[in-house]
């Protein structure tokens, strides 16, 4: 009998922890879980949307950002043979268009948030005296660009066109830039670091690439409005996004103040009003 109730005094104590146990997984202190959203990023919003990650995510402590940067033709590319990602954000509507028009996206969530220009950039110390376009023209320059199916590769030839188009230039001009072209970039966040390397003598970059600490080690030298070209930067949620609402969050986010002053202190151009 005194063996009968040791044994009923062990299968109770063990309910009871397994109960306190369970109670301790699933009671009022459980730590809620994290989810983390995954943005794919064009390469010239490296530093902006860092800053906008780390904000969103001091004001909502259960969402992690995870960033993944590059070229927006890769980052279409790598969707197309479907990479996981909850947003798109691309320096170029061409490659969000084509997402969409292969239902890649959902289509009444994407929407232009912001602009950029183009700009010219040279080493701080400028070895090749490079004052302006006309001067790119010089044979034996070596210039940076970006390769024509990345978004400021393709905005640079049409820098380049417009500039061919005016007599003041013309084609030969054209010709004679592209034949001082040593290398062509996959992504914009590569080029600086070569300038400032002294492996190239000018580059075609955005205007946003150019940041303050950048200013140290080279020089901007605008494009005249009549030559450069408006990029236009559309974003949108996946359409096999498990984590919608949070997205559209982040992206609410991005467009609103807190998003709109990251972005315009990295030199980004605010949308005319109705854009």
């Amino acid at each position: 009998m005194k063996q009968s109730k040791t044994a009923i005094l062990a299968v109770l104590s063990l309910v009871v922890i397994a109960s306190l146990m369970a109670a301790g997984c699933t009671g009022t202190g459980e730590t809620p879980e994290e989810t983390t959203l995954t943005v794919f990023t064009a390469a010239s919003l490296t530093g902006a949307f860092a800053d906008i990650a780390r904000a969103y995510e001091a004001e909502n402590p259960g969402i992690k950002v995870d960033l993944v940067f590059d070229g927006s033709q890769t980052l279409r590319t790598q969707i197309e043979q479907g990479a996981n990602a909850d947003i798109f954000v691309s320096a170029s509507t061409k490659h969000m268009q084509a997402l969409q028009n292969s239902r890649f996206m959902d289509n009444d969530t994407v929407s232009d948030f912001v602009g950029n220009s183009m700009a010219l950039i040279v080493p701080i110390d400028n070895p090749a005296n490079i004052t302006g376009l006309a001067d790119l023209a010089e044979p034996g320059l070596k210039i940076v660009i970006g390769t024509k199916d990345v978004p400021f590769g393709d905005y640079t030839r049409q820098v380049l066109d417009k500039l061919a188009a005016d007599p003041t230039y013309g084609g030969a001009y054209r010709e004679a830039v592209m034949k001082n072209v040593i290398s062509e970039e996959m992504a914009v966040s590569n080029v600086v670091p070569k300038l400032a390397l002294g492996e190239a003598d000018a580059a075609f970059v955005y205007k946003s690439d150019v940041s303050k600490e950048d200013l140290t080690r080279v020089a901007r030298i605008e494009i005249p409005e009549d030559y450069n070209v408006q990029a236009t930067y559309p974003l949108g949620i996946l359409a096999n996004s498990p984590h919608k609402a949070e997205a559209e969050s982040f992206i609410e986010f991005v467009r609103g103040p807190a998003g709109s002053a990251i972005l315009q202190d990295y030199g980004f151009d605010p949308l005319p009003a109705g854009s």
